[in-house]
């Protein structure tokens, strides 16, 4: 679990103190007991630093851990210029995915989600340990057994999307779930940079995409990731999953629908959503 982020602007004395951190924290587990979203934090407090919210979302995590969940790796949010203009930042950030956020292909996804989206993503699965500062391209593609189609489930705590850097990366960068393609590919297998994407929602052609829109290409979101994480004292451990960020703009996503996502040399990944779900949300107007 991350320790705070270090932030220039602020000194270390003028951090936010453990109860208020807790609290914030429970303010956000609040809402997914009771499938009713909360208002921003920064709203209420709005002299919040990222170096805060990482330490918020710290606190959720390691609520997660102590109830049985595992760590089985991270995400990148926020890392294409179109998830940025969409959600109103100018700078990535990063979350973990726990065990409990894996769901199967074509099986029905009945989780309780408040108000989620859905976008299409490499999955990149680590063979060996991947650890920063100094992390390079040919670095990370080393650490890279290898790499699946992925749907990611995007959910926020925060009322209506009205989301701040600090608001999503306390909110555990916004991670809802995933859906892991079945098709291992080698990574010199594609070029992540130029392969194409195309996501249907209901049988619908919903957006297109490429690898380039992820900072550059994927792998360069994975670096990103190893060297923020590393001064840390984090590392990124065989076996886990990375997502480096959305190819198109998310999608919001309501019972019964299906999702596909086409890759380029990748294949195909299709998250299923039950009928009847465990949580309050309808399909929300397109």
């Amino acid at each position: 679990m991350p320790a705070p982020v270090a932030d220039p602007d602020r000194e270390p004395m003028d951090a936010i103190d453990d109860a208020t951190t807790a609290d914030l924290a429970k303010r956000l587990r609040r809402a997914y007991e009771t499938g009713t979203p909360t208002d921003p934090i920064v709203e209420a407090r709005p002299e919040l630093t990222v170096t805060d919210a990482y330490r918020i979302q710290q606190e959720q995590v390691r609520g997660w851990v102590e109830a049985g969940e595992i760590v089985k790796g991270h995400k990148v949010g926020l890392s294409s210029p179109a998830m940025q203009q969409q959600m109103g930042v100018d700078q990535p950030d990063f979350g973990h995915l726990t065990s409990g956020m894996f769901h199967l292909e074509h099986q029905p996804i009945t989780a309780a989600f408040l108000q989620p989206r859905i976008e299409p993503e490499v999955a990149f699965v680590l063979g060996r340990e991947l650890t920063g500062p100094g992390v390079t391209v040919a670095d990370a593609a080393r650490a890279v057994e290898f790499v699946l189609p992925a749907l990611e489930i995007v959910d926020s705590r925060i009322r209506d999307w009205r989301i701040s850097i600090v608001d999503t990366v306390a909110d555990n960068a916004s991670s809802g779930g995933v859906v892991l393609g079945t098709k291992p590919t080698p990574l010199p297998a594609v070029d992540l940079r130029l392969m194409g994407c195309s996501l249907y929602v209901s049988g619908e052609l919903a957006a297109t995409g490429t690898g380039s829109a992820v900072l550059g290409s994927p792998l360069n979101a994975l670096v990103w990731l190893a060297n923020t994480i590393g001064p840390l004292g984090i590392s990124l451990e065989p076996g886990h999953v990375v997502l480096p960020g959305a190819m198109t703009p998310a999608f919001s996503v309501g019972p019964s629908e299906t999702v596909v996502a086409h890759m380029n040399g990748l294949g195909d990944v299709t998250a299923t959503f039950g009928a009847d779900t465990a949580s309050p949300w309808s399909a929300p107007a397109k």
